[in-house]
């Protein structure tokens, strides 16, 4: 027989129009969910010690030159950016001067920045579903990290609300950013503290 708090998530998973109260009031069992267009999606398996190392390693880099002006966050982190839509990113950049939206449920609005390192269970979602997600709320930038060809591809929001590929960063390129002047780093930096590590 079910306990109660799993007969409210299956009943919470079937349902169409979820929002954040719901999302919030799921029991904590191990998994993440995120609220996509009011409906759950759970983020399984956790990912890859690799994926981890190439997320916190950019995080540092980030944290070493970006910290006086932006906000640096690691997931877990909710990004809500409406009441049906809830993300939660890699890796997200807030501007200092923007800090009314960090909310104690999280980020409640559009941040500068927003990343993903790929796995081989969320690149679909990273590279569709995510990457849809944060141009109709209008995400200035957008990288999706691909440790496994060793590149970063940076997406830059353009007229009409579409991203464009605006870079891909190869191993030895030095990352860079027009909206994020702070930014500056390689991908051979990041990918170093992750040799060895399984994907």
């Amino acid at each position: 027989m079910s306990s109660k708090p799993r007969d409210m998530k299956d009943s919470l998973v079937r349902e169409q129009g979820l929002t954040y109260d719901d999302y919030a009031s799921l029991p904590d069992e191990g998994v993440r969910y995120e609220l996509v267009n009011g409906v759950l999606e759970a983020m399984t398996p956790a990912p890859s010690p690799r994926h981890q190392s190439v997320c916190l390693m950019i995080h540092h880099v980030l944290m070493n030159t970006c910290s006086s002006d932006f906000f640096i966050f690691a997931a877990p982190i909710d990004l809500i950016l409406s009441d049906s839509d809830v993300r939660q990113p890699d890796l997200v950049m807030v501007r200092r001067s923007n800090a009314s939206i960090l909310t104690r449920r999280g980020i409640e609005g559009v941040p500068d920045l927003v990343a993903e390192v790929l796995s081989a269970y969320s690149a679909r979602r990273d590279r569709h579903g995510k990457l849809r997600t944060y141009a109709k709320y209008a995400v200035p930038e957008y990288w999706i990290v691909d440790a496994a060809n060793r590149c970063l591809e940076q997406y830059v929001l353009a007229d009409g609300g579409r991203y464009e590929l605006h870079q891909v960063y190869l191993e030895n390129d030095p990352v860079q950013s027009e909206r994020l002047p702070c930014v500056s780093f390689t991908m051979a930096r990041i990918l170093e503290a992750a040799e060895g590590l399984p994907d």
